[in-house]
């Protein structure tokens, strides 16, 4: 019963989502097979074993970012045994975590971004009467100019639009709600794409802001075939197609034009600012155009000093 009251806890207390509920769920249900032990118990949260869990991981091919987020689930885990008074200290706390090898955030450069919408705008005008492309190219315009996760889009209502205040209402991680600007002609695309959702879907007693080829509330899977299937084919697209690679080119772009990191966390609804200063990488492009700006010796043809 233990396992189960957590998994409950997960799921009304902490409002976790169903893939979070469901990685913590494993993680817990690993580390005790791994152990071999029959039954759930308390005491078999130490540190000694939790070690040696993560480095079976380790040696079994998972990556240190896999174990990590294991070891986060645990600590969970052992958080709530605390409040349930069955433990003493939380183990985790002395289990050193694996070191993760930095990856800079892949992002699309805004001359392939501008490119695609040139090219779904030129499909959408030539076959008006097809709704599908345009809340094709819907998805995809508000994927990117507003950095959403594919949850936060797919949750997203009618009613989370403010036309007036140009802005979008987002509930994200933890059911924690923030506003997300919207440029002006944007907000003039939004709402041309209502009129026509309305005409298509008289009957979306949810109020969705996007709906299936059914009529159906948007899922994950859904927004990821898209992401694929609008960029497979375009200039500037061999590298990874997926909605989070969209979002990190919105925080790159806005970093490159002058935007502060606090006003990109609050935008992307980072919980703190670490999250976010994995975009103060630049692209190639602008490093090299600062570099060759600022330095004294690119100056008159590199002739200072001389």
């Amino acid at each position: 019963m233990l396992k189960e009251n957590f998994i409950r806890y997960l799921q009304v207390g902490r409002r976790y989502s169903p893939q979070t509920v469901r990685l913590y769920e494993e993680a817990v249900t690993e580390f005790y097979a791994f152990l071999e032990e029959e039954t759930v118990t308390p005491e078999a949260m130490t540190p000694q074993n939790i070690r040696s869990y993560i480095a079976y991981g380790l040696d079994t091919g998972h990556s240190a970012r896999t174990m990590n987020l294991k070891l986060s689930a645990l600590s969970t885990w052992c958080n709530w045994l605390l409040r349930q008074d069955l433990l003493e200290s939380n183990p985790v706390k002395k289990v050193p975590r694996p070191k993760e090898a930095r990856k800079l955030p892949q992002f699309y450069t805004e001359k392939a971004i501008d490119n695609y919408f040139d090219e779904s705008r030129r499909r959408v005008e030539e076959h008006p009467d097809d709704f599908s492309l345009l809340r094709d190219r819907m998805i995809m315009v508000i994927l990117y100019a507003t950095g959403m996760r594919r949850a936060e889009l797919c949750g997203l209502n009618i009613g989370d639009f403010d036309p007036g205040r140009q802005l979008f209402r987002v509930t994200g991680k933890g059911d924690k709600q923030r506003e997300i600007p919207v440029p002006a002609l944007i907000c003039q695309e939004i709402l041309l794409y209502l009129e026509k959702l309305r005409e298509a879907y008289p009957d979306n007693p949810q109020g969705k802001f996007f709906l299936t080829d059914r009529g159906s509330p948007l899922y994950l899977a859904f927004v990821d075939n898209l992401v694929k299937k609008e960029l497979s084919g375009l200039e500037g697209f061999t590298g990874k197609k997926s909605p989070h690679v969209l979002r990190h080119s919105l925080a790159t772009h806005l970093l490159n034009r002058g935007a502060d990191l606090t006003s990109i966390k609050e935008i992307l609804g980072h919980s703190s600012l670490a999250a976010t200063q994995v975009y103060t990488h630049n692209s190639f492009e602008q490093l090299k155009k600062t570099y060759l700006t600022a330095h004294p010796r690119a100056k008159n043809g590199g002739n200072h000093g001389n």
